[in-house]
């Protein structure tokens, strides 16, 4: 059987490596600061009545309050399994398979270039600079045959926000030649940099968004592809029948009411002031440097003791991220902001870590 498997499989899914996600890293763990969570827990009440009928493929009362807050049109808003669907429509819709290409621009979120590789979509990668900026030269120079434009802001795993002249650089080069994705997953932490109020100016613009993160719902998986009439409804052709199910609608749509909103901004705040207090405490380490900006609800930072450190954590059952695999990312690990005592304890491990190191 495995011999007919092996035969079967396309052979671009046979070298595949699968994105490798928390929970398939680390089955359990005390404190959970390695998938970009949020640390709350918010109530939410399900109305079982309808469970036996299948859902509406676009929820309207999810589709109009997601415009509202979004301030759009309910033409330009697509709801989907997270942000990550997004990502998958937008490569089968726009992409063909062994013709077309991907553009990204790593260090950058994985599942770019795994869902194209997944629909046979060739993938080109163009570095972002040492300081973590769009290379808009090479990705002038690399232009050709590209279909789809993937940038991360704030960026995943470094959490700069990409500068505004940047994207509208990569917005004109790609005018009449390619879709423009920004991915907007951490958008909360940094909202004043929103692209979602470009889209009438940049036909060519997409924006993607999520509630995992500032929503506190990544066990929801619930996401939000943002565009013009004309790509949301080339979306609607590929995207699955019933790809919402009724709790998750029904959820969403507590969620993106008033008072949910605003608890959502003040905890997005509190996050930010951790965020801070964390980093601060970080940076008392010498041993620790700071990479990146902080504008998510993380921070990356390097060390030349990351195995031993990544190790001692796990042992405390402290779960954070090893992203040294990443360009420019040698040495890197990320922290996930959790709650106040959350990120008391990491530090208190830290410094039990480097005073059994000798390392102030």
């Amino acid at each position: 059987m495995s011999n007919l498997v092996a035969r079967l499989t396309n052979p671009n899914i046979l070298a595949l490596k699968p994105y490798e996600s928390a929970r398939r890293l680390y089955s359990g763990g005390q404190d959970w600061l390695n998938a970009n969570e949020s640390p709350y827990n918010n109530p939410y009440s399900i109305d079982d009545s309808r469970l036996n009928r299948y859902p509406a493929c676009q929820p309207e009362n999810v589709i109009e309050a997601y415009a509202a807050y979004a301030g759009l049109d309910t033409n330009q808003v697509l709801v989907t399994r997270g942000a990550d669907e997004g990502i998958e429509l937008l490569i089968r819709a726009f992409c063909e398979p062994q013709k077309t290409h991907i553009m990204i621009c790593p260090p950058t979120y994985g599942m770019y270039a795994i869902s194209a590789e997944t629909c046979n979509v060739n993938v080109v990668s163009v570095p972002q600079t040492a300081d973590f900026e769009l290379d808009l030269p090479a990705m002038q120079a690399n232009a050709n045959n590209v279909s789809v434009v993937f940038i991360c802001s704030p960026n995943n795993p470094t959490g700069n926000t990409v500068a505004q002249a940047q994207i509208e650089a990569a917005l004109e080069l790609f005018a009449n030649r390619a879709l423009v994705v920004v991915d907007e997953a951490y958008i909360e932490f940094a909202y004043a940099d929103n692209w979602a109020v470009k889209l009438a100016q940049y036909p060519h613009l997409v924006v993607l968004r999520t509630l995992s993160k500032a929503f506190a719902l990544a066990g929801l998986r619930c996401g939000f592809t943002l565009a013009s009439k004309e790509v949301i409804d080339t979306l609607l052709k590929v995207i699955a029948p019933y790809p919402i199910a009724e709790p998750v609608a029904q959820i969403a749509a507590q969620a993106l009411a008033p008072n949910p909103l605003k608890r959502m901004q003040q905890q997005v705040a509190e996050i930010s002031s951790q965020r801070e207090w964390l980093c601060t405490a970080l940076q008392a380490f010498s041993d620790v440097e700071i990479v990146g900006d902080q504008r998510a609800n993380f921070i990356l930072f390097r060390t030349a003791n990351k195995d031993a450190l990544m190790t001692y954590l796990v042992s405390e059952g402290m779960l954070i991220r090893d992203q040294s695999k990443q360009l420019h990312l040698a040495n890197c690990l990320r922290i996930s902001v959790g709650t106040q005592s959350q990120n008391e304890r990491l530090i208190s491990l830290m410094k039990q870590f480097y005073q059994a190191e000798d390392v102030a």
